[in-house]
């Protein structure tokens, strides 16, 4: 079992910056990629961005010049820097915890509210 708990949203002006924060536990947190998805209001989630355990990065398209994410594997946490954000960010960003590739199971945390608003 892994356990996560964001943290790091609210509300930003249109260009501003969010640094949102994951803390996982319940296991060996360097063993399994970690991710962020988003899921905004009537839409589908999507994925944002994952890092692996190897510290491997991906990213989807639309946020690639303005996100990034890292783990630090000492604090058992995973980060998402985003900058210049847009209206269009505004969304329930989620932790994700993937363990399939160790046989484990997929995990997500409740969620962290970030809105884009001026």
């Amino acid at each position: 079992q892994v356990q996560l708990v964001e943290s790091g949203g609210g509300l930003v002006q249109p260009g501003g910056s969010l640094m949102l924060s994951c803390a996982a536990s319940g296991t060996i947190f360097t063993t399994y990629t970690m991710g962020w998805y988003r899921q905004a209001p009537g839409k589908q989630r999507e994925l944002v961005a994952t890092i692996s355990r190897l510290g491997s990065t991906n990213y989807v398209d639309s946020v690639k010049e303005r996100v990034t994410i890292s783990r630090d594997n000492a604090k058992n946490t995973v980060y998402l820097q985003m900058n210049s954000l847009k209206p269009e960010d505004t969304a329930v960003y989620y932790c994700n915890a993937d363990l399939r590739e160790i046989g484990g199971g997929n995990y997500w945390g409740k969620g962290t509210l970030v809105t884009v608003s001026s």
